[in-house]
């Protein structure tokens, strides 16, 4: 019978101040807890003490998006959509005991949506209440600030906005702060923390490796469809000079009017930035849509290395199958012929199709050559790029993952970008797409408790899943997650190579204003 109770028994004592969550089916909530404060562009302070008895009943704010959510691709990813408000610097945590003793593993979770959208609770699958009852760990889903809020560098006028243009992550780092220095009252082991997170989220993942402000603050990490090529999400260093200038003379402000952006209304100041976005783009200069590479980020580890501290943290890299799936195909797989199957590879990738169905069917021997159609290489190429770097580490290991699920629609879609989501979190009841019988259940444990494993240990092998080697240098072992999971070494690397020089041009912003 499941059991709900809100009393004192729900009561924890932070570093701040007393907070009152609840308590239900096995599991204690704590919704809408603030981590930190920060005015527009400014660092995040740590909240004032209090008196008396905090509610954290309710999920907090979320940050202001620059677009208005649009419900669609539901039966795919289904989303939850709330309230937004600058001060969003908020988390939530999901525990099974409030116990200082208990020293549970942590999971810290960073949402998708790029730099620019998504929240801790964007879709539904981030429920922690699942991943803290069945992996007895301490589930924490963090709010921060992002697009211009978040990623501004206005740094080049004045020191009061040194490291703007890395507000939102600092707002990251003040989280993983607050995690180290209160989740042992909700049962969490601050000295064992797992960051984890997907595409936007996984790119905060490998970003905060690089940030020796957060060293120390986690002890491990997950990047789930979060590699892209340099510069994918816009140029991260150079500096916002340009980008503000054009800004304000858009605003009809001068540079010593720089301050007003402060309290621009946050339409006024987005309507300027979308105004002259595309002239900067088209210099190729810096457009905040990523952190800024300075003295307190230090880029990517793929292409600057990796830093003492994050040279020593155990990583797990993963993709799916069809990261850009989303739009139904204009045919049914399973009533065409194989003659059909290749012409239709064939109109799409022209004088490469016969070497691409050549590498497919040794690499996917189980799948349909048409699936080409739906294969991913734009974030696959670059995951096996930061694989390949993070095993020449000595210090950690490294894992690497591929989730190639067919689902139940549109004629057995191959996974797409988030479909992935739900089995880490022990979360398919909430994704009904993602249910296929006989198969799926099994998926989600042998998924799952390695994921579990790897938060407790580093190592994600356990007894339901064939042995996961770690990858090394110059072999690549990949879990290939679907009906039957196997461990395989380099097997699609010819594949990849083929694909990228066929791939017609991609518009990855359109794709990804699709699903955030």
């Amino acid at each position: 019978m499941k059991q709900f109770r809100y009393d004192d028994t729900t009561i924890v004592t932070t570093k701040a101040g007393k907070l009152q969550g609840y308590f239900f089916d096995g599991t204690y909530v704590f919704k809408g807890v603030h981590y930190a404060e920060a005015e527009r562009f400014c660092a995040p302070t740590p909240v004032e003490p209090w008196e008396g008895v905090k509610d954290a009943t309710s999920y907090g704010m979320v940050c202001p998006l620059m677009h208005q959510d649009r419900p669609m691709g539901e039966l795919m990813v289904p989303h939850a959509y709330w309230p937004q408000d600058e001060h969003c610097q908020n988390l939530n945590i999901w525990t099974k005991a409030l116990c200082e003793k208990k020293k549970m593993p942590v999971m810290v979770w960073l949402h998708g949506g790029g730099f620019s959208a998504g929240s801790s609770i964007e879709q539904l699958c981030y429920d922690g209440a699942a991943m803290a009852k069945e992996g007895d760990v301490v589930v924490v889903t963090v709010n921060h600030r992002l697009n211009l809020l978040g990623y501004l560098d206005l740094s080049p006028f004045g020191d009061k906005y040194k490291n703007s243009g890395n507000a939102g992550n600092a707002d990251l780092v003040a989280a993983l702060l607050w995690v180290k220095e209160n989740i042992a009252q909700f049962g969490g082991d601050p000295d064992n923390v797992t960051i984890f997170g997907q595409s936007g989220g996984g790119m905060k993942v490998t970003s905060l490796m690089q940030t020796p402000a957060a060293d120390g603050l986690f002890h491990k990490a997950i990047v789930m469809s979060g590699v892209l090529a340099k510069g994918f999400m816009g140029v991260s260093e150079g500096g916002g000079r340009p980008l503000v200038e054009a800004m304000l003379k858009e605003l009809k402000l001068s540079e010593a009017e720089v301050e007003k952006l402060e309290t621009l209304p946050y339409d006024q100041l987005v309507a300027a930035y979308e105004k002259v976005l595309p002239d900067i783009a088209k210099q190729g200069l810096y457009r905040a849509q990523a952190p800024l590479e300075n003295d307190w980020y230090l880029g990517e580890p793929q292409f600057v290395g990796f830093t003492e501290n994050s040279k020593k943290i155990p990583l797990m890299v993963g993709t799916v199958f069809g990261e850009f799936a989303f739009m139904p195909l204009p045919f049914n797989k399973d009533e065409m012929t194989e003659d059909e199957m290749y012409k239709t590879v064939k109109e799409r990738f022209g004088e490469h199709t016969d070497e691409l169905v050549a590498e497919f069917k040794k690499a996917y021997p189980d799948k349909k050559i048409v699936d080409l159609i739906s294969y991913d290489s734009i974030f696959r190429i670059p995951s096996c790029e930061l694989v390949e770097a993070a095993a020449k580490r000595k210090e950690a290991p490294t894992y690497s993952y591929l989730f190639s699920l067919e689902f139940p629609i549109q004629h057995n879609k191959p996974a797409w970008h988030c479909s992935d989501i739900a089995f880490f979190f022990h979360n398919i009841d909430m994704v009904p797409v993602a249910n296929v019988p006989g198969v799926s259940d099994k998926l989600q444990e042998q998924i799952f408790r390695a994921v579990m494993a790897f938060a407790k240990t580093g190592d994600p092998n356990h007894a339901e899943l064939p042995h996961w080697d770690a990858s090394t240098e110059g072999d690549e072992a990949v879990m290939v997650f679907d009906r039957t999971c196997e461990c395989r070494h380099n097997f699609d690397h010819e594949l990849l190579k083929i694909h990228e020089k066929a791939l017609p041009p991609f518009n990855f912003g359109a794709v990804e204003n699709a699903q955030h």
